[in-house]
């Protein structure tokens, strides 16, 4: 997409189709159009239609699709007001399908984060995984051969960056910097109209495109769709307040996000019990709607749940908000707030094979980095001003925030997973595998966690990242370093020294780290699950560089 296509006249199709949750017999459908219309999704013998919702002088539809015929690959087209406008003639990707799951099938999921998306960012990255990824799977399907066909794709945070927006984006503001409020920062996005020129940017990329329209995604946001080292702490949320722009720009952040990425994040049959979407699908203009919901999600973080579980045949996916919802209270600092930890302990107990849960901040971290997080949380949260100064600013300097800088949170995780690896806990038997799906540092890796004698389930952090984005040379050596023994230890003597316990989970790395571009790709068949981690070749191709039997 040329710079000059960001303001151009589109047709009636602005973004999308984008499939999201397949349940059954159904599927949701996202879209964006160019004015208020009907949209309607033709997957004879299915069908669906919804009217557009306005926010902003936007206009989305979410289309449910009822009626698929079971263990079936259902190629569909869109129209709009009664015209089809996709696929277009001349398109060179196969035609978008939606498929259903063959009962007893294995569960194959594509996970990753991270992903800058414009093509002026060719030459700074390495091939974007994700395109890599959607070229050789439309490849397979063009030549029908047999394909290993996606069930999931779970983007795991970071789908667009608020804060560090491509060249094109910049160029952007610059030009309607008469439109915009004087206080706005130049390279950054503040309102929901500059937040939508991000997902057009990044979802209008062709092969992305094909890929959303025909396989289901699921999506949870990090700090990049908000700003870098969203809500670390109190301390951090009352200097963003300070912030003239910051009210608008959180308001209009998770707004956007929750048309774009939670919507379709809703099950099919579960839309009307979410209020938000009962409340936007009943009115014509849900611009206030929408702004009152996004100012009141940030000011009671406990209000929303951004946080849902999947069940694909005998595998469970709990997917979990690290970032809106967090306790920030000195003394009470949690990843989730009692309300959510809740919620997230009660979709576990069941009877399936495999456990994933996605979180986009990594559980388990290189040893010697989580004990630094530790330390740098035990100063943070010091009586003495002095300490909690110097902590606070060593947490948001290196971005020092994730679970092992939570460390009730990060306690309170470990003995879950425990009590779920032993069979306790409503879940008879344990499952096979555990594995924790993450994002955020901008490194691949996977690592076995030890979490007793009792312990049936083999349990795994399973972290891939960036799909389309770069770690600086100098940052990987330390990354290496903190997986050695010698530096564990001595990053472990000063979580001692302030008074730290060991935690109560060991584990070991298993593979990585990698530090190129990369999808990670999952494989649950019966009681077995194998990951395997593709990273791209200068010649846009993926290969594989880690490849583990998880049980």
């Amino acid at each position: 997409m040329s710079e000059t296509e960001l303001d151009a006249d589109r047709g009636p199709l602005l973004l999308g189709p984008v499939l999201r949750r397949v349940e059954g017999d159904r599927a949701t459908v996202w879209v964006e159009t160019s004015r208020p219309a009907t949209v309607e999704v033709d997957a004879a013998p299915a069908a669906g239609a919804a009217r557009t919702f306005t926010v902003h002088g936007h206009h989305y539809a979410l289309v449910v699709v009822s009626g698929l015929p079971g263990d079936a690959v259902t190629p569909y087209r869109l129209k709009i007001d009664g015209v089809e406008v996709w696929p277009r003639p001349d398109d060179p990707f196969p035609p978008p399908a939606i498929r259903t799951r063959p009962a007893g099938a294995p569960v194959r999921l594509v996970f990753g984060s991270c992903r800058k998306a414009s093509p002026l960012s060719v030459t700074q990255y390495p091939p974007d995984a994700l395109d890599a990824y959607a070229d050789r799977l439309a490849a397979a399907v063009r030549a029908d051969a047999p394909t290993p066909w996606p069930d999931l794709l779970v983007l795991l945070g970071d789908q667009v960056y608020a804060d560090e927006t491509p060249e094109k984006i910049q160029r952007w503001l610059r030009r309607r910097r008469q439109e915009r409020r004087a206080d706005a920062p130049m390279t950054q996005v503040v309102d929901f109209h500059e937040y939508t020129k991000l997902y057009l940017d990044s979802w209008s990329d062709p092969e992305i495109r094909w890929l959303l329209s025909t396989v289901p995604s699921v999506m949870i946001f990090d700090d990049h769709e908000i700003i870098d080292d969203w809500n670390t702490s109190q301390r951090w949320r009352e200097q963003m307040s300070r912030l003239s722009w910051w009210e608008q720009r959180i308001q209009a952040g998770l707004a956007s996000y929750w048309v774009y990425q939670h919507m379709g994040n809703l099950p099919p049959g579960a839309l009307a019990e979410c209020p938000v979407y009962a409340a936007v699908s009943a009115t014509a203009d849900a611009t206030q709607l929408l702004d009152d919901f996004g100012a009141r999600a940030d000011r009671d973080r406990a209000a929303y749940r951004w946080s849902y579980a999947i069940d694909l045949g005998r595998t469970r996916l709990v997917v979990v908000d690290n970032r809106a919802a967090r306790e920030l209270e000195q003394g009470r600092r949690a990843m989730l707030p009692d309300s959510e930890w809740a919620w997230f302990v009660k979709q576990l107990p069941g009877d399936y094979d495999h456990l994933l849960i996605g979180s986009s901040l990594p559980w388990l971290l290189p040893p010697a980095i989580h004990h630094l997080e530790a330390a740098t949380e035990r100063l943070a949260e010091s009586p003495r001003p002095w300490l909690g100064r110097l902590g606070e600013k060593l947490r948001q300097a290196v971005d020092l925030e994730h679970w092992a800088a939570f460390g009730r949170s990060f306690d309170a995780l470990s003995a879950l997973l425990g009590q779920i690896a032993a069979g306790q806990g409503g879940i008879s038997p344990a499952p096979a595998t555990i594995n924790v799906l993450s994002g955020d540092v901008h490194h691949s890796y996977a690592a076995r966690a030890d979490l007793g004698p009792d312990a049936v389930s083999a349990v795994h952090q399973l972290t891939c990242s960036p799909v389309h984005n770069d770690m600086p040379k100098l940052l990987r050596p330390a990354m290496k370093f903190g997986w050695n023994p010698p530096a564990a230890r001595m990053m472990r003597s000063l979580a001692r020294t302030l008074g730290l316990r060991k935690p109560p989970v060991r584990w070991r790395r298993t593979a990585g780290p990698y530090f190129g571009n990369a999808v990670g790709l999952l494989l649950l068949d019966g009681r077995s699950a194998h990951v395997t981690i593709e990273g791209t070749r200068p010649d846009k191709s993926l290969g594989e560089v880690a490849s583990l039997k998880l049980s």
